[in-house]
């Protein structure tokens, strides 16, 4: 029987403006790459444009095994893994799969912040787009928003949900 390797998600720091560039050289190495990419509109003196932007300037997320981990850095562009302690910082599945849901579904209104938010409920989104996704809730300008929090990037990205489409996520009980 043949063992397959376990791959985990990471996410690696790349030279500016280089974002789109590395993700097609990474692709091409067959490694499993991903670029959040947000739709917006950029005005220049003669004409206006909708635009594919990174989400995240300067990060790229890579689903790499042991074997292809190296590789990784040896791409044009990659300059190194974000890493905590001097170990690359490992990103849960899930939160990979959240983002990409928030960008497939709601791109426009996505918004991404470095800066702290405190720590809140904990809610399950039960219905709308964001069906399945949990985050955190917190006020903001009087609104109720879901945060949906990236702590290994230092990051928090955010959507605008109705209170009526979350529920509680109780702590489980040891």
């Amino acid at each position: 029987m043949i063992k397959k390797e376990v791959c985990k998600w990471h996410a690696v720091y790349v030279k500016s403006r280089t974002e789109k560039r590395a993700l097609e050289d990474l692709r091409y190495k067959g490694i499993e790459a991903y670029l959040p990419l947000q739709i917006q509109k950029k005005k220049w003196s003669d004409r206006v444009k909708m635009v594919e932007e990174p989400l995240l300037k300067g990060y790229l997320f890579v689903n790499v095994s042991q074997a292809e981990y190296a590789d990784v850095l040896r791409t044009s562009g990659v300059v190194a893994y974000v890493a905590f302690g001097g170990v690359a910082a490992e990103i849960p599945e899930k939160q990979i799969n959240d983002l990409r849901l928030f960008l497939d579904k709601i791109n426009a209104s996505v918004c991404v912040t470095s800066e702290a938010v405190a720590r809140g409920q904990k809610v399950k989104v039960v219905g709308g787009v964001l069906e399945g996704v949990e985050g955190e809730i917190s006020e903001v300008r009087g609104k109720k928003r879901i945060i949906l929090r990236f702590e290994s990037l230092g990051c928090v990205v955010s959507a605008d949900v109705s209170i009526d489409l979350v529920e509680k996520v109780e702590p489980l009980e040891c």
